[in-house]
């Protein structure tokens, strides 16, 4: 059988598609996953997961601590001086001696307590642009610095890993451990721009390390200290002012610091009101929002914290003016600059003492009987009177001993009682030394008064006038020479550095005309009967705009509407409490400051005082110091007298002893010049007895001569010598 034989057929190869190897499969994904890492990590560093908000919230912690930091700083400076102070107020007790550094240490003291203040003072802005991006460039060098130090140093090493893992290095990935594995997982997972980034793994050699020797709260719970919610919230801030008509439907309010509650538990928050409306409109309804938000209009401010409509925004849970608080100098009653860093007066909603400077400004304080503006007129005073360059001139509106301690300290370089004649003459007095002011300062190249010139100048003249209206209402005996005179005074002589005080419990306009008024730049309304006598005070139409001070819920001593041109700002404030009556606080605190006087030269008697010297001339009475008996009646004395007017006593006496010799109650002037010898002649004995008020020489007849002559009786020389004395 033959065998058939197939033809040749050409084999075909078949298509086989091979499988990727591991190792280019775990190259493969690690390819993607280090894609996303790179997005991730570089969205993270660029820090992209902190939004707008945060950032100025984070700014503003900044700024608060810096702000914190100066405080504290500033505290340990006021406590340095306050010890170096006490040691050397100790050393002179203790040898019974007088430190010529005392006063000077004493003057740190204040102005350190003062710088502190004006720290404390000093509200925390809201952040800038610029300060923002300072925090955020900030945490993108924290990031990378992360970075450097290992945070994400496993990235590299891990992608080694998962490369050599398959060649038989499966030691090094075993060494990188959990730590790197799981970081590699956070980071690699699949990634969309804007999508939160959790932060990079930091190793444990990093990590802060855990206190275990803290207490825990309870059996297996951490500690852990929240900071406590705030007092409010953006829905309750937000409500609040729809409810009082200042956000209104489709409008919004743009929050730009979150309300935070600090240490004192206080909270602020910061936010742009609609462009409908303006800060300034919110503060005329402080009483409505503060109602609205559960407070009392004492627990609420507000201040403008840029833009006309950007706000910001304090309160608290208690009113700090429900207690009554003591004056600072109670604590620490050291010399002060009145003209530079202001008297202690009060404190604000805050519970910040405000600091009033004698300055440039005068002062009208007013309420209605039992309000406490005596309380605080006498804070503004007492606090004058521990700066010995302030020549304190008072007139009392009443005859009672309210203002006798200034005099028997010798504090007052004027005191007295009801006088309208006194009064008006002492008026006068002031705007003739006011020529004479200007006139130096012109000499010193100055336009006005600086605090360099003070005592160059003689000082600052201060002019309480209490119970204004006892000289100023209708019918009152020289009432219109009074009112030119101050209204005069008040409009051009604070550049000269004479300062008015004015004090009513009848703030109408015909008592303090607004040409009186509006001359006084810083005015403080306590409780008074109606809205048109708190415009009389602090100015027309500040009724209607929120700050009545006859609205005062409840009425508090002290307590009042204060217009601070020195802060530039109109606020609520209370008066430290200062009692005479029960505690004897005012005459403690003037003996104190007698002795700052006196060291100074300063007490009355101790410097010679126009002012003084002037009324002494147009009414023939003395009250330096209050008069004789330092009790406000002005009488024919001298507390001090000057080289020239002991000289004028020393010829007068001589005088009358030359009569006694001669035998007789008149004589020449130079017979008695020779009989009082040392060097005296007849031309000089003449102009001490026409200096010291014995007159000029008269017709007198002395026995023996055959005319009569020039010479002088025995009673015009003895009545000039017991008004010297003071008899």
């Amino acid at each position: 059988m033959a065998t058939e034989v197939q033809p040749d057929v050409e084999q075909q190869p078949t298509d086989i598609v091979s499988e990727p190897s591991r190792l280019d499969r775990a190259k493969a994904a690690f390819a993607v996953q280090r894609g996303h890492a790179t997005a991730r990590t570089k969205d993270w560093l660029a820090t992209n997961d902190l939004d707008h908000a945060e950032v100025l919230q984070l700014a503003g912690e900044r700024k608060q601590r810096k702000h914190d930091e100066k405080i504290a700083q500033q505290q340990r400076v006021a406590a340095e001086a306050h010890g170096r102070f006490a040691h050397a107020k100790q050393l002179a007790e203790e040898t019974e001696t007088r430190s010529g550094n005392l006063a000077a240490l004493g003057g740190r003291v204040a102005a350190e307590e003062s710088k502190l203040a004006a720290l404390q003072a000093t509200p925390v802005m809201p952040p800038t642009d610029r300060e923002a991006n300072s925090v955020r460039h900030g945490r993108k060098a924290a990031r990378a610095g992360i970075l450097a130090a290992g945070g994400l140093a496993a990235l590299p090493a891990t992608s080694a890993a998962i490369e050599q893992a398959a060649t038989g290095q499966p030691l090094l990935l075993a060494a990188l451990g959990t730590a790197g594995a799981y970081g590699w997982y956070l980071v690699s997972r699949p990634f969309v721009a804007g999508q939160p980034a959790p932060a990079p793994y930091i190793p444990e050699q990093l990590a802060t390390p855990v206190n275990m020797t803290k207490a825990e709260t309870q059996p297996g719970q951490r500690e852990f200290n929240a900071p406590p919610p705030p007092a409010l919230t953006v829905d309750e801030l937000d409500q609040a002012l729809r409810n009082i008509g200042e956000v209104k439907k489709g409008e919004q309010i743009q929050i730009l610091a979150v309300p935070q509650r600090d240490k004192d538990g206080n909270t602020t928050v910061v936010f742009d009101l609609p462009p409908r409306t303006t800060v300034a409109n919110l503060k005329k309804k402080i009483a409505e929002l503060a109602g609205a938000l559960g407070r009392d209009a004492a627990m609420v401010d507000i201040e403008k914290a840029g833009s006309e409509v950007r706000t910001s925004l304090w309160l608290t849970d208690t009113d700090a003016f429900e207690e009554t608080r003591p004056s600072p100098l109670l604590r620490s009653p050291s010399q002060i600059d009145a003209w530079k860093d202001g008297v202690p007066v009060a404190w604000n909603k805050r519970g910040i003492a405000i600091r009033l400077a004698i300055n440039n400004q005068s002062f009208l304080i007013a309420g209605m009987t039992r309000s406490g503006k005596g309380v605080g007129a006498s804070n503004l005073v007492v606090g004058a009177a521990f700066d010995p360059r302030i020549n304190l001139r008072i007139v009392a509106g009443k005859n009672n001993g309210e203002w006798d301690p200034y005099a028997k300290t010798g504090v007052a370089s004027t005191y007295f009682k009801p006088s309208p004649a006194r009064l008006l003459a002492l008026l006068k007095g002031l705007l003739a030394d006011k020529d004479r002011r200007e006139a130096d300062l012109g000499k010193l190249g100055k336009s006005k008064m600086v605090g360099p010139v003070i005592e160059q100048v003689g000082g600052l003249e201060v002019v309480v006038i209490d119970e204004v209206a006892t000289y100023t209402r209708p019918g009152k005996p020289l009432r219109d020479e009074i009112l030119e005179a101050l209204i005069e005074l008040s409009a051009v002589a604070a550049g000269a550095g004479i300062i008015l005080i004015l004090i009513t419990q009848y703030p109408e306009a015909d008592v303090i005309p607004g040409a009186l008024a509006m001359n006084c730049g810083a005015r403080w309304a306590m409780r008074v009967e109606n809205g048109q006598q708190s415009n009389a005070i602090l100015g027309g139409g500040q009724a209607s705009a929120g700050r009545d001070a006859s609205k005062f819920d409840p009425p508090r001593p002290g307590f009042g509407w204060l217009v601070n041109p020195f802060a530039g700002v109109t606020d609520l404030a209370r008066s430290f409490d200062l009692d005479e009556d029960e505690r004897g606080e005012i005459t403690g605190l003037l003996e104190k400051a007698a002795k700052i006087r006196e060291k100074a030269g300063r007490l009355a008697g101790q410097w010679e005082d126009p002012i003084e010297k002037h009324l002494l001339n147009a009414t023939g009475l003395s009250s330096a110091a209050g008069g004789p008996k330092r009790d406000g009646v002005p009488g024919r004395q001298i507390l001090s007298h000057t080289p020239e007017q002991r000289m004028q006593m020393d010829a007068l006496r001589g005088c009358l002893v030359a009569m006694n010799d001669l035998g007789r109650d008149v004589a020449q002037v130079d017979e008695m010049a020779e009989i009082i010898g040392g060097g005296m002649t007849e031309e000089r004995l003449g102009e001490l007895l026409r200096a010291g008020g014995a007159g000029t020489t008269v017709k007198v007849t002395i026995p023996g001569l055959p005319n009569r002559v020039n010479g002088y009786r025995r009673a015009s020389v003895a009545d000039a010598l017991t008004f010297l004395e003071g008899h």
